[in-house]
């Protein structure tokens, strides 16, 4: 589990630095262009790490269901090579999905106005502005979001149903608490990366405004990847203690 949560770590990282440092930019000094090569760079790393995420988050589940349903077969199931493997499906699954978007959305040409209604390059903003039909792209956005949100998400909940389906039938408290509490802390990262991206992805075309774009692109890209690291370190005691005496020194 720790060799996919360092990889978990590292795209949480890299997504933050595709958006925040430029935003930074933007905010205190004023420069609020970019470029057209800077522009499909952005999207393509965007893509790549939101799409990595969302299947390295399915294997998560997948090696809790190895933990909880069957621990003594973990190290043999979950070896380094297959935890290697399962670190190169996702990032090449997220680099192929980030590909295709990336140059299907930049041959589009512009028309009038290129100002960009966002914070980032994000792909159905850019279409905005583009003078031919997208309705062929709209459609390949839902396809993609079937095969990058939905079957994952169907998956992960298909491996915490058979998990819970374990824990009711566990004779110790202690180690039912203990799987619970492991499974709480990832059903959260799954419920707001997941449920941003498909509020963003999957809503037809007439529902999107865009003022809560940029609220759910903040929470999935930016507030998500930032307290990923704090979610999963409440899982040691040492940590929510400190926490703690720090909020007690708050208050006091």
């Amino acid at each position: 589990m720790y060799k996919l949560l360092i990889h978990l770590s590292l795209t949480d990282l890299a997504l933050i630095s595709t958006t925040v440092p430029k935003m930074v930019v933007n905010l205190f000094f004023g420069k609020r262009n970019i470029s057209k090569v800077g522009c499909g760079t952005q999207i393509f790393f965007f893509f790549v790490l939101g799409g990595s995420e969302c299947l390295f988050l399915t294997l998560m589940s997948y090696d809790h269901y190895v933990a909880v349903c069957h621990p003594l077969r973990y190290l043999v199931i979950m070896n380094p090579r297959v935890c290697l493997h399962m670190a190169l499906v996702s990032w090449t699954g997220g680099a192929l999905t980030s590909l295709a978007h990336m140059a299907y959305a930049m041959h589009f040409p512009t028309c009038g106005s290129r100002e960009i209604s966002h914070f980032l390059c994000e792909v159905m903003a850019i279409l905005k502005l583009a003078c031919e039909d997208i309705s062929a792209y709209e459609k390949a956005v839902v396809v993609t979001s079937i095969v990058m949100l939905l079957i994952p998400l169907s998956l992960i909940l298909s491996s915490y149903a058979l998990i819970f389906l374990t824990v009711l039938r566990m004779n110790s408290p202690e180690s039912r608490n203990k799987a619970l509490t492991t499974c709480f802390y990832h059903l959260t990262v799954v419920s707001l990366y997941f449920g941003s991206a498909m509020l963003v992805y999957m809503r037809p075309s007439s529902y999107h405004s865009t003022k809560l774009d940029h609220i759910l692109f903040m929470l999935g890209a930016i507030l998500t990847p930032m307290m990923n690291p704090l979610i999963y370190s409440l899982r040691k005691k040492e940590v929510v203690s400190a926490l703690k005496k720090v909020v007690g020194c708050c208050l006091t």
